[in-house]
């Protein structure tokens, strides 16, 4: 068994019985990115040399006592839209191609402070839209468990990445699913917190009301010991919740007797693949027999969240990516005539094609005589959305679904329809216009051996209930790697 086999937090009790050493971890990590790379091309960047240096810096500070958390010493991932000091950022655009970052985003100084130790920048879809990894500006990255078919997105490098044991653990960023529905697709396990539970200090914004931060593991342990790493109040970012508590791992108890989980029969309509239905259905049951109270109830709106939630994030996007105008930092294009030329050259040579087809509908959205039309509507449908989630939680703890409509399609199929690729996101969606905390867990495979993920859903602030259902479950299947794919 190699050491990439075990769980974040079983490497680093290895690593502070002084079983193995930090440098070993980072060495078998650097091992399989390189003898699987070329086939997933799960990383935009992998930093060897600066990943072994920090390796025995750690280790020296595990050796005098100074490091004590669990995941000290333990190689991690990075998504791309996350600035780390000095090391390329790129949101897997060439419009940052270049990009080096002054300073780090919080929450991965938060995963150094605990001691990790970033091996790499992960793929991604440019700038977090799209929901395959095939927009991304350097090649798509390949599903572990077949690589004919897409890993899922936007954070499907990090979700490859954990799947194909190329690191421990991994962070993503969840826009309208974006961590949830990968971890789906790559039968990894991985957790959206509530809106404003990790900083969003250095994520680079694609939707700023939306995305948050959150990691992607093995299980659910791994995913409630990260949580806890990187939760934290930030006054540099105003949307930084002031948390009474940042215990996740308490949670971990295998009882969900008397717990109360709602099914929205919305989520159980057209569109959804049979296998899917049955392998989440088999998921509740399981649940039940364990103790948890499961029943149907209407949830009502689904139908609305899609259009609200790209006329959101587009419009966000479309102010927030203003900023890539080749002046101040990334690329900018060689032969221009005036600042207006530069701008534009440098913007259509920069961006690709769905990066630029959400920036023009975001603008079109927000521009006189439409902003109120699509703009203020959709605001007013996302707050009839977390209503509709508010009514819920007073009779539920929990609501249980499916992460994502099919299991992952092939490579080439979503990019031929973009509206297909935006609906396959209707599960996963409002859970990012109410600002809910989501958590993946697989739940079984399809009989293409392709993974399925059951999406548990809680209230604000309420990540333990879903950690205590997603632990609860987990206890009644084992971890299942794609080693077939990787012979």
């Amino acid at each position: 068994m190699s050491l990439m086999s075990l769980t974040a937090v079983e490497l680093g009790k290895k690593i502070k019985a002084k079983e193995i050493s930090v440098v070993e971890a980072t060495k078998a990590a650097l091992d399989q990115i390189e003898k699987l790379e070329k086939k997933l091309n799960s990383f935009v960047t992998v930093d060897a040399e600066g990943a072994l240096k920090r390796a025995e810096e750690v280790q020296k500070l595990i050796d005098d006592g100074t490091l004590t958390s669990p995941l000290a010493g333990v190689p991690v991932a990075i998504k791309d839209n996350m600035c780390t000091e000095g090391l390329l950022t790129t949101c897997s655009s060439k419009i940052l191609g270049n990009y080096k970052p002054v300073f780090s985003a919080e929450a991965v100084l938060n995963l150094e402070r605990a001691g990790a130790v970033v091996i790499g920048k992960t793929n991604m879809d440019e700038f977090a839209m799209g929901s395959t990894t095939e927009t991304s500006a350097f090649g798509e990255t390949k599903n572990p468990w077949n690589t004919d078919h897409v890993p899922g997105g936007s954070s499907g490098g990090s979700c490859a990445a954990v799947a194909a044991e190329e690191c421990a653990y991994a962070l993503g960023s969840d826009t309208g699913g974006s961590i949830r529905q990968p971890s789906s697709f790559c039968g990894v396990t991985g957790i959206k917190p509530t809106y404003g539970t990790v900083s969003r200090y250095g994520l680079i914004a694609y939707g700023s009301s939306l995305d948050q931060i959150g990691p992607v593991a093995k299980d659910v342990t791994d995913c409630a010991t990260i949580l806890e790493a990187i939760a934290s109040y930030d006054p540099k970012d105003s949307t930084s919740v002031k948390r009474e508590e940042y215990d996740f791992t308490s949670a971990l108890v295998d009882d969900v007797k008397g717990m109360k989980i709602g099914i929205p029969k919305d989520y159980f309509m057209e569109g959804l693949d049979h296998e899917v239905k049955e392998a989440i259905l088999n998921a509740a049951k399981k649940l039940e027999e364990k103790g948890a109270v499961i029943e149907e109830f209407d949830l009502s709106l689904v139908e609305y969240a899609i259009p609200a939630y790209y006329v959101i994030a587009s419009a966000e996007a479309s102010s927030n990516l203003s900023r890539f105008d080749g002046i101040k930092y990334g690329y900018r294009t060689e032969e221009f005539e005036g600042l207006h030329s530069m701008y534009k050259k440098s913007r259509s040579e920069g961006f690709g094609a769905e990066v630029k087809r959400r920036i023009m509908l975001g603008s079109f959205v927000l521009s006189s005589g439409y902003y109120d039309a699509y703009y203020l509507k959709a605001l007013r449908t996302k707050a009839l959305i977390k209503k509709a989630f508010d009514h819920a939680f007073e009779k539920y703890d929990v609501i249980l679904g499916p992460a994502a409509p099919t299991t992952a399609p092939k490579l080439g199929d979503s990019l031929s329809d973009p509206i297909k690729m935006y609906l396959g996101d209707i599960y996963t969606i409002s859970v990012n216009l109410a600002g809910l905390p989501g958590i993946s867990v697989p739940c079984g495979k399809d009989s293409k051996g392709l993974p399925i993920g059951l999406q548990l859903i809680g209230d604000c602030f309420k990540e333990k209930n879903i950690i205590r259902a997603a632990y609860s479950f987990e206890q009644t299947r084992k971890y299942e790697s794609p080693d077939i794919a990787l012979q």
